[in-house]
């Protein structure tokens, strides 16, 4: 019988979900969905004191505006305490692990011998073979692994290859604290383990842990996962990283007005890829994807080559899906809110909709899109800006009046039949098309620049588009 994949992502709830953990989140998720599997989620909250809930909600909000889902309840980490000490429980009975009366200033010692002498610090195994009676009765012990002194611990990687790791250079770890808290090592092998996990993919910094965990799964004999150890993410110049590049939270990508969509697609191609396809579906990625066609090199992230994409997004998605997203996202863009409300007051949602082909030709975000139709949001009389402001000379204001009384005619309100109109208004006056058209785009959206003139009159209709250019055209006459 096959056997059915199952992957995890388990972030620790110390803030919100970063960019890393979300690519990490997608490669676990995106491995199970291409083999028919699971995807389970654990929250690793045994550090009380940088774990917050407003961090949990946050990894669980980004994971679920990302889209991607997670199979069953999320397992939290530190509610598995008594399970995780059942464990050590069983290897000391086995005499795989065992008690560690070394003192604080003793380790601190240690660390110093080894740095001294220019070797990495190393547990000694003073305390490994030392008989109970020893046991000094001052101090409660720690719980350490009894690991192989000889050999190797060999972790054969679905990405970085075969790995072998002199067990030398691996020292007997710490599984329960003196205080009998489990350590991250320890918690990580007995969950991972419960939860039925056939795959572990993370990121390469964990491959030194890959092989002290190995050793913790061969203490308690179970069978060892398979491991997948992608690459890191870097700047587009090679360096780690960091908030100057990009390596932001997944919520601070919506408030920029980017699609989940576009950052799936984007976050897939960091470190996978399939063939020269750069543009593709989430429903191709599931299709394609492979865990042996992720490279080794680390990714390197670009922000403007993520705007470029998310601007391919925009433009391709239906205006219908557009505009939904649009409207799920206005509580999180800038200034979000206040449109919306404009808009329902207004009720304007459906000039926006018929202002959307034009508005997402010019806009690679969802804040630029809205930025395009503020237009559409703004009251009579119209503030204009100093630039439009330029536009509206008098002889412009007077063809504004002529263009009121023109369109004012139309039987039929549409983008085609006011071009016609505009078109007609500038050659009998002998004058260029920018013209009119200019000081027209001033009067209607108080800006030099929009999305196409004639898509905006035919969003804004007739009423409104002949008020704007009344009031333009009466300042004139006023003055």
């Amino acid at each position: 019988m096959t056997e059915t994949v199952v992957t995890r992502f388990a972030p620790s709830p110390t803030g919100f979900l970063h960019i890393g953990g979300a690519r990490t989140a997608l490669f676990n998720w995106l491995f199970a969905k291409s083999q028919g599997g699971k995807m389970l989620l654990r929250i690793e909250d045994t550090d009380r004191a940088r774990s917050t809930d407003a961090a949990i909600a946050a990894i669980l909000d980004g994971l679920t505006w990302l889209g991607l889902d997670w199979d069953g309840d999320p397992v939290f980490q530190f509610a598995r305490a008594d399970r995780h000490r059942e464990a050590v429980d069983a290897m000391l009975r086995d005499g795989r692990a065992y008690r560690c009366y070394a003192s604080a200033q003793e380790l601190e010692e240690m660390r110093a011998t080894a740095q001294a002498e220019g070797r990495p610090p190393r547990y000694d195994g003073r305390w490994r073979d030392r008989p109970a009676s020893d046991a000094p009765a001052d101090r409660a012990p720690a719980i350490r692994l009894k690991a192989p002194q000889t050999g190797e611990t060999v972790i054969e990687d679905l990405v970085q290859g075969r790995v072998v790791i002199p067990n030398k250079d691996l020292d007997d770890l710490v599984l329960l604290r003196s205080d009998g808290t489990p350590t991250y090592m320890l918690a990580v092998v007995v969950d991972d383990h419960d939860m039925g996990v056939t795959h572990i993919v993370r990121g390469v910094d964990h491959l030194t842990n890959a092989a002290r965990q190995t050793q913790i799964y061969e203490a308690l004999g179970w069978s060892v996962p398979k491991m997948a150890h992608i690459p890191l993410i870097h700047g587009p110049d090679g360096a780690k990283l960091s908030k100057r590049h990009g390596a932001l939270g997944v919520e601070a990508y919506r408030e920029m007005g980017l699609l989940p969509a576009a950052l799936r697609n984007y976050l897939a191609r960091l470190g996978w890829s399939h063939g020269d396809d750069e543009i593709f579906s989430t429903e191709q990625a599931i299709a394609w994807f492979a865990i042996g066609d992720v490279g080794r090199s680390a990714a390197r992230f670009d922000q403007a080559k993520l705007q470029n994409l998310n601007g391919h997004y925009v433009r391709s998605t239906p205006d219908d899906e557009l505009l939904a997203a649009l409207k799920k996202a206005m509580p999180y863009l800038p200034g979000g809110a206040e449109a919306a409300a404009k808009l329902d007051a207004n009720g304007r949602w459906d000039a926006l909709a018929r202002a959307l082909p034009g508005l997402k030709e010019r806009a690679k975000t969802l804040v630029e899109l809205l930025d395009g139709a503020r237009f559409l949001l703004d009251e009579r009389p119209l503030a204009v800006e100093p630039a439009a402001q330029d536009l509206l000379t008098p002889d412009a204001r007077g063809l504004l009046a002529t263009l009121a009384t023109r369109l004012g005619a139309l039987e039929v309100w549409t983008a085609a039949d006011a071009e016609a109109v505009v078109r007609q208004v500038a050659e009998e006056a002998s004058v260029k098309l920018g013209a009119v058209a200019q000081p027209l785009r001033a009067a209607l959206t108080g800006r030099k620049t929009s999305p196409g003139i004639f898509d905006v009159l035919e969003a804004l209709g007739r009423e409104e588009s002949l008020g704007r250019i009344r009031d333009q055209a009466a300042t004139s006459r006023a003055a």
